[in-house]
């Protein structure tokens, strides 16, 4: 079974799949793979060298990370008898497209009907300024205010086509880690003794309970 985890930046994607790694009932074999675009990275190399690249040129770049990223991790996925959680997925640069107002185009749309269908792919909600605080907290890295608003409403609206579970990312771990796996649970009955109770999520659908 693959779980797959989408949010903007600071949502607490990362943390989340390896906190509920953790909390997987003995005998359940759990690996989690991160399906990264480079998208940091490049940013940090532009700021250095004083350059502003494109919007589309930035897409390509990181639409062609993230499609080698997500290919070989869909490999091991499918070689792998357990639970899959995979921290981001072609969805997150289809999100990013409809923030920089780039079309969808052909490539991903295709590229997710033909791999592998997640069991669940489960966004992680958080309001825009309390993820800028969180990732100034970080000090790795800063995101601008008005592109995480936009990341969000995008991630929001494809949630809203796909009928994705929302999840409210902006309380404690330990709510977010139980709400997953309620998610889990109504997947494959069995996995957890105490499915966990859905809670309210700050936008959008709400879990199946």
């Amino acid at each position: 079974m693959i779980l797959v985890l989408i949010g903007i930046d600071g949502a607490g994607k990362t943390t989340a799949a390896h906190a509920l790694a953790a909390h997987v009932p003995p005998g359940t074999d759990v690996l989690v793979l991160g399906n990264y675009s480079g998208r940091k990275t490049f940013t940090r190399w532009a700021r250095r060298v004083g350059l502003q690249p494109p919007a589309w040129l930035m897409d390509t770049a990181e639409t062609l990370v993230r499609l080698i990223n997500v290919l070989v991790n869909s490999a091991k996925a499918a070689r792998f008898d357990g639970l899959v959680i995979m921290d981001r997925h072609l969805h997150c640069q289809l999100a990013l497209r409809a923030a920089r107002g780039l079309r969808r185009g052909v490539l991903l749309p295709a590229a997710l009907r033909l791999l592998p269908r997640p069991g669940a792919v489960v966004l992680l909600d958080l309001p825009a300024e309390q993820a800028q605080l969180r990732i100034t907290a970080r000090g790795t890295d800063i995101e601008n205010l008005d592109e995480l608003q936009a990341y969000r409403t995008a991630y929001l609206a494809q949630a809203g086509a796909g009928g994705h579970p929302v999840i409210d990312a902006g309380r404690a771990l330990e709510a977010v880690v139980a709400d997953l796996q309620g998610v889990l649970s109504g997947l494959r009955p069995g996995v957890f003794p105490e499915p966990a109770r859905t809670g309210p999520s700050g936008a959008g659908p709400e879990l199946p309970g």
